[in-house]
């Protein structure tokens, strides 16, 4: 089975989604210890990897394809300033380089691999990218992934130039995903673009 991952598409799956989730588990391991700054959460969906960051002094802007999900993402942030963004991440450009950029499960109408190369140019140098995807053989959600939205931790890091990158992270694993104990394997690839 493929999806297009269109702004119908997305549209259309926030407004069956569930009970809001909570901040994903890697973002406080991978993250916790650094400075705050300007980060973009790109994929931001219901808005809880946004909303962890700013609660701890980053300057977030959160972007989502999906209007509904953003105002959903916007509500549930109470009193933490986020700057929520309306785009569709596989043609908007930043006008600024950020000091995070970190998406978590993110899949836009573009293959994916080159989704985390856009990613990758909106880091400042010696800022994180912090990638959190499906593994290539996911087969959580009662349903396996579509190819075109997996991927593995090598397929990733072999696209971040040594010259320009440290790899700090880059791992796969599995866990078990809420109240519904929903099995999850996961790919974490963490890296700092050198200075």
């Amino acid at each position: 089975m493929t999806h297009g991952f269109d702004k119908e598409y997305w549209e259309e799956h926030w407004r069956e989604s569930g009970a809001a989730s909570p901040p994903n588990p890697y973002l406080a391991r991978e993250l916790g210890e650094l400075k705050p700054g300007t980060a973009l959460d790109a994929g931001c969906g219901e808005g809880a990897e946004a909303i962890w960051l700013a609660s701890r002094g980053w300057k977030v802007t959160a972007a989502d394809i999906s209007s509904a999900v953003l105002a959903r993402a916007a509500r549930r942030a109470g009193s933490e300033h986020v700057t929520w963004v309306e785009v569709d991440l596989g043609s908007w450009s930043p006008d600024t380089r950020f000091d995070l950029v970190t998406t978590h499960y993110a899949h836009p109408a573009m293959p994916q691999l080159e989704f985390y190369d856009r990613l990758a140019d909106w880091v400042a140098p010696g800022g994180t990218l912090l990638i959190v995807g499906h593994l290539h053989s996911h087969h959580g959600h009662g349903h396996a992934s579509p190819a075109e939205a997996s991927v593995t931790a090598a397929a990733i890091t072999t696209r971040l130039d040594e010259t320009d990158w440290e790899v700090v992270t880059a791992e796969e694993g599995r866990r078990i995903h809420g109240d519904r104990q929903i099995p999850l394997e996961d790919v974490v690839v963490r890296a700092t673009r050198r200075p």
